[in-house]
């Protein structure tokens, strides 16, 4: 992985953020985000470069005092399988740590890929932060085919 950078989003990086998830989105495998969205949570985003170039990303959002999201996990398709996806979720669960929170969920179309970092699945109704922010204004809403996962920092089922 010495070829790879990993670090915090910057403003520079929104446009490949958005690329990025752009190439997912009309792929049907996740939701398009506007540049606007992006600039609004870059502090979210922790980044992937090489040479220069973002080839992936991912964020962690907060909603509530222990409780957070994994979100906008994209990978370049020439990179995929590389690891680097696992590379940062795990350094989003680590900031997840710093600031104290303990449980940190992922709504996906690939649950196996969060299963193998400990995340177990969840009914979305246990997500009321999430429903309420965002879900309802989501096309997909209530037809949503993701499933939800949660993981807890602490090793605690709850």
């Amino acid at each position: 992985m010495e070829n790879y950078y990993i670090r915090k989003a910057k403003i520079k990086d929104a446009p490949e953020i958005v690329s990025l998830i752009s190439y997912y989105a009309k792929e049907g495998i996740m939701l398009p985000k506007s540049l606007s969205k992006i600039y609004e949570s870059i502090r979210d985003f922790t980044v992937v470069e090489e040479n220069s170039r973002v080839i992936g990303c991912g964020a962690l959002h907060i909603y509530w005092n222990d409780l957070a999201e994994v979100r906008s996990l994209v990978i370049s398709p020439e990179k995929q399988r590389s690891g680097l996806g696992q590379i940062i979720v795990k350094r989003l669960l680590q900031e997840a740590k710093t600031y104290g929170i303990h449980n940190v969920f992922a709504l996906s179309y690939k649950p196996e890929f969060f299963k193998k970092l400990g995340f177990g699945v969840v009914e979305k109704e246990v997500l009321p932060q999430k429903i309420w922010k965002d879900c309802l204004d989501c096309v997909h809403f209530p037809d949503c085919h993701e499933t939800a996962l949660k993981i807890n920092l602490n090793g605690e089922n709850k």
